[in-house]
């Protein structure tokens, strides 16, 4: 293996060449969870006009305290038609158009109603009246190029008029385990057996980012039948391998990568679990070989293929993004790699869950976090900040 990367240089690496696709519009409604590739600005002022945040009636500051004749009545919806002119007042409901001369809503709580008259308590110029534009102006910028569409985007598009937003068009991701020894969970084992779990887990990791992925199976190490299937699978966006690019003689991956024009990028990364990750590029097509081992899988995966995705969707930041917290317990380094360390986060402590072998992907499913613990001489204490993936 080549002199291997660091996990900050790889995920460049990775970042480097993972471009965004081709842009189309979509239906805001249909717009959640895609990134934007133009600035979204809203259509309308928001709100449209000088509305009310009471239940009340609209009046002249100046006309209160007084008794004031009620000329109309304003609800959402249905503005009223009278102009206010000294004296007079007009019943609103919340959401309503204030109507011309007035300048304040006074609240119904602070209301004497006497037939067509009402007496008022005091009032300041601008209370309770939301004012045009006052959330956002028409043309304002709402959401940025690069920006993943949120809910409360979605709505504020929606509230602002907004009908259609350019977004970039989501990666296909093919997906393909390798290994004679791999059976589909709930059939018979034979000796040397073992039930097949990657491709379900990346598969669940994709839709996790948004995506349904083109599950190409599990296929055994035969260089006919892996060619067929790499070549399958070299149609997507990104194509996901796990197993088969390691140092032994049934790893036979590599090899067929260069022969199906696959340019490596990269072959081995400073971090465990995961040393032999495999990334390479075939004109638009990004390829990760991932290692067999399934929590080795699920760690490439969170560090370079969701951050691939998140490149390729056109996100303005699509780096790894660690939270902050500390280590409930010390934890011992490691002086070569960098570790992902399988942990429960809860309230800022980050605790290591036991066994943290590659091949433990039962005791990794107690784990909701990944934990980067630098490489390093000696020991981090208990307290000290590390950063971690949540999973």
């Amino acid at each position: 293996m080549s002199e291997l990367l660091t996990v900050e240089q790889a995920v460049a690496a990775v970042v480097e060449h993972a471009k965004p696709r081709g842009k189309h519009d979509v239906e805001i409604g249909d717009a959640f969870g895609c990134v934007l590739a133009e600035d979204a600005r809203a259509a309308v002022d928001l709100p449209p006009f000088d509305s009310s945040a009471m239940d009340g009636y609209a009046v002249r500051s100046g006309d209160s305290p007084g008794a004031l004749k009620v000329v109309g009545h304003s609800a959402a919806g249905h503005p009223a038609q009278a102009v206010l002119r000294g004296g007079e007042a007009v019943n609103i409901s919340t959401g309503a158009v204030v109507p011309d001369g007035a300048d304040a809503v006074i609240e119904i709580e602070r209301v004497q109603e006497r037939g067509d008259v009402v007496v008022v308590e005091g009032v300041a110029e601008g209370a309770n009246v939301r004012p045009r534009g006052g959330d956002v102006a028409a043309g304002s910028v709402i959401g940025q190029a690069g920006t993943r569409i949120a809910a409360t985007h979605v709505g504020a598009l929606a509230a602002a008029g907004v009908a259609l937003v350019s977004t970039f068009e989501r990666p296909r991701v093919a997906v393909l385990s390798t290994g004679s020894e791999l059976r589909p969970p709930g059939s018979a084992l034979a000796p040397g057996q073992i039930y097949e779990s990657n491709s379900l887990l990346l598969a669940a990791q994709l839709r996790s980012a948004g995506i349904d992925a083109d599950v190409l199976g599990a296929v055994r190490d035969d260089e006919a039948a892996l060619r067929a299937a790499l070549e399958r699978g070299l149609q997507a966006d990104v194509l996901l391998t796990s197993g088969g690019v390691s140092v032994g003689p049934h790893d036979l991956l590599k090899r067929l990568f260069d022969e199906l024009g696959v340019q490596r990028v990269f072959w081995g990364v400073a971090m465990r679990p995961g040393k032999p990750l495999y990334f390479g590029v075939r004109e638009e097509t990004l390829v990760f070989g991932l290692p067999g081992n399934p929590v080795s899988t699920l760690v490439g995966f969170e560090l370079f293929v969701r951050t691939a995705l998140r490149a390729c969707e056109g996100e303005a930041a699509p780096q790894p993004r660690f939270v902050p917290g500390r280590l409930a317990t010390p934890l011992q380094r490691n002086a070569q790699r960098d570790e992902l360390v399988r942990a429960y986060a809860q309230g800022g402590l980050v605790t290591p869950v036991s066994g943290q072998e590659s091949h433990m992907i039962v005791r990794a499913a107690a784990a909701n976090a990944l934990a980067f613990i630098p490489r390093g001489e000696g020991s981090l204490a208990a307290g000290e900040h590390v950063g971690y993936l949540p999973v």
